[in-house]
């Protein structure tokens, strides 16, 4: 039966990608819900609201304000949100209920920056397709908001290097501690740029057009960074660290005596791909790369794999042949006659887990 989950729990939905992408900057973010939506952004998919607070607000949409489309109440509530918070923008997230009363985001939109007078963000996400999704039409918006409110640049060709990309929900242990400061200074190093921005602020985002070059360490941000290229021609590249997240040498220092022949790495594709070129230079295995989310054709290898169901995940470890498998310990679940070696590779939008 088609999406039949036995024992794999649901992903992080569209909704909470999307949310992941404004959680941090200045703006007043909208879920377009009745309140349970917005209950799991905050209880479950969003790991920042553990120890940090955001202007994450549920729109209340009771049953006759769905039903009549009273656009006019939600407005108001965002109005009166607006004058209690200094907000730079409203982010406006989609989630089953629009979707189901075919709500008009443009008109929506319109009518809120009439009243508050800000720049909007809508984001007609659903609630039935993966984080990913809901991240790619976010940092999209993202990156128009910023196109619009700046104009053209003033001046081009900053020594500077933007990361596009870089969320929770893919990269949980990159936003613990200090860890993003290290990864700019890494990033600083390898590009030999004068800074680096991660877009987690406004200011930086009006930025992204005007670095010498974006990296994009997600498939998410790919349509956002074509999108700078085609209007600047500011170029890209898809790249990322892995030890951004899985801490590589020591475990391939544990596996040297007895390298790996055949390896199955398990995340979002740019991580993945990451993982997949370092083990492949240092064992000489051969790696494939799958993902229960999308996938960029371009990085893609024969071998590699798209998931969706819960059998499709069975049979590619039943019938692979792999002796090592990178992937979040959660997928072992689904697997337990497997008998060779599992290297823990937390992913946040899988399986909830900060920690190995």
């Amino acid at each position: 039966m088609k999406g039949l989950r036995l024992v794999i729990p649901p992903f992080a939905p569209d909704q909470s990608g999307a949310a992941g992408v404004f959680c941090m900057l200045p703006g007043l973010i909208v879920i377009l819900d009745a309140g349970g939506c917005a209950g799991n952004i905050c209880g479950f998919d969003e790991p920042r609201w553990f120890g940090s607070r955001s202007a994450i607000f549920s729109a209340g949409l009771r049953d006759m304000d769905a039903i009549l489309g009273r656009d006019d109440k939600l407005v108001e509530k965002i109005a009166k949100a607006c004058e209690k918070i200094r907000a730079s923008f409203v982010a406006v997230i989609g989630t089953p209920v629009p979707a189901v009363i075919a709500t008009d985001y443009r008109a929506v939109g319109r009518m809120i920056r009439k009243k508050t007078g800000l720049p909007v963000m809508m984001v007609n996400t659903d609630g039935t397709a993966g984080y990913d999704e809901g991240e790619k039409k976010a940092w999209k918006e993202l990156v128009r908001l910023a196109v619009e409110e700046t104009g053209e640049p003033a001046e081009s060709g900053r020594n500077a290097v933007g990361i596009l990309g870089l969320t929770p929900l893919s990269f949980h242990r990159a936003f613990s501690g200090e860890e993003l400061e290290s990864i700019k200074a890494g990033v600083q190093q390898r590009e030999g740029c004068d800074s680096v921005y991660i877009y987690t602020a406004i200011d930086e985002m009006e930025t992204a057009a005007l670095v010498r070059k974006n990296l994009v360490v997600s498939p998410s941000a790919i349509p956002a960074a074509e999108y700078l290229k085609e209007r600047y021609g500011t170029p890209y590249e898809i790249w990322c660290d892995p030890e951004w997240i899985l801490p590589l040498e020591e475990k391939l220092q544990a596996a040297a005596e007895h390298p790996p022949k055949r390896v199955l790495v398990v995340h979002q594709q740019v991580l993945a791909c990451g993982i997949r070129n370092i083990l492949r230079d240092r064992t000489g295995a051969a790696v494939d790369v799958a993902s229960w989310f999308g996938m960029e054709p371009s990085l893609q290898e024969p071998g590699d794999r798209v998931l969706r169901e819960e059998e499709e995940w069975m049979s590619l470890v039943r019938e692979g042949g792999y002796d090592l498998i990178v992937a979040d310990q959660l997928l072992a679940r689904a697997v337990p006659e497997y008998a060779g070696a599992w290297w823990d590779l937390p992913h946040f939008a899988l399986s909830g887990r900060l920690q190995p």
